[in-house]
């Protein structure tokens, strides 16, 4: 299954109240959006056609949530879904979803593009090899798994065996937490490395992956939709629940 087809099928699923994604550039994945929404690119070339209420931002992610009130276009301000697409760098990715989650609640669904390499050429911080040519580059974003769940054990982080280049799932965004902000200029100088990059083996052979139909069938987003409307503790604990009576691979990755 293709990332935007795993996309298409999580609005589908959840039904989302508000949208918010990094990375708009022809449209193709905010063309799938049918409530409030913003889309941030600096670069933006909208081609296809986009059936929703938006707030299109032609900036940096950094500048917009620079912003006094970056979500002011979204009912309550706070993202429902996201989906994170920006530089294909550790940094940044990492950077994008602590400041998404300060907009986020329990109940949100954050979805990270680019975290699965198939080979080194697409996992290297400047585009090589093929992906030089043309092919498929998802830049050192796959660095930022164990990252999660290193500093955020209390999140749920899903990789999902997506084509061409993998997606990751994130639940549980707790908006008041600054463990990754307080660690990130740390993390990062941990992160940054000249390439070639030394992709893990997991990460290559996708060995921790679930397939996009086994989270799609999963109650886990019957639970997620549910919990949008209880009070964050609550929503906390029955989302840790129905986490823990799923068969969405092992419960303790911690690095």
């Amino acid at each position: 299954m293709r990332k935007h087809t795993l996309l298409r099928r999580l609005h589908r699923t959840l039904q989302p109240r508000t949208y918010f994604e990094i990375g708009v550039r022809r449209g193709e994945s905010l063309s799938m959006s049918r409530v409030p929404s913003v889309g941030v690119d600096p670069f933006f070339e909208v081609s296809h056609e986009l059936m929703c209420d938006v707030h299109l931002v032609r900036t940096s992610s950094d500048e917009f949530f620079a912003r006094r009130h970056p979500f002011a276009h979204l009912p309550g301000q706070m993202v429902d879904l996201a989906f994170i697409d920006g530089m294909h760098l550790a940094e940044f990715a990492l950077r994008d979803f602590i400041n998404t989650e300060r907009h986020c609640h329990p109940a949100t669904v954050v979805v990270i593009d680019d975290v699965l390499p198939r080979s080194a050429d697409e996992a290297s911080r400047g585009r090589i090899g093929t992906a030089a040519s043309g092919g498929a580059w998802a830049g050192d974003v796959y660095k930022i798994i164990d990252v999660l769940r290193r500093h955020r054990p209390d999140l749920i982080v899903l990789e999902v065996d997506t084509a061409p280049t993998g997606s990751l799932v994130v639940l549980m965004a707790d908006r008041e937490d600054r463990r990754l902000a307080t660690a990130y200029d740390e993390v990062v100088a941990d992160l940054v490395s000249p390439d070639p990059q030394g992709v893990p083996p997991w990460v290559l052979a996708r060995t921790r992956a679930i397939s996009p139909e086994a989270l799609l069938d999963s109650p886990l987003l019957a639970a997620v939709r549910k919990a949008r409307h209880r009070d964050p503790a609550r929503a906390r604990s029955e989302l840790r629940a129905a986490w823990e009576r799923s068969d969405l691979g092992a419960k303790d990755l911690t690095p």
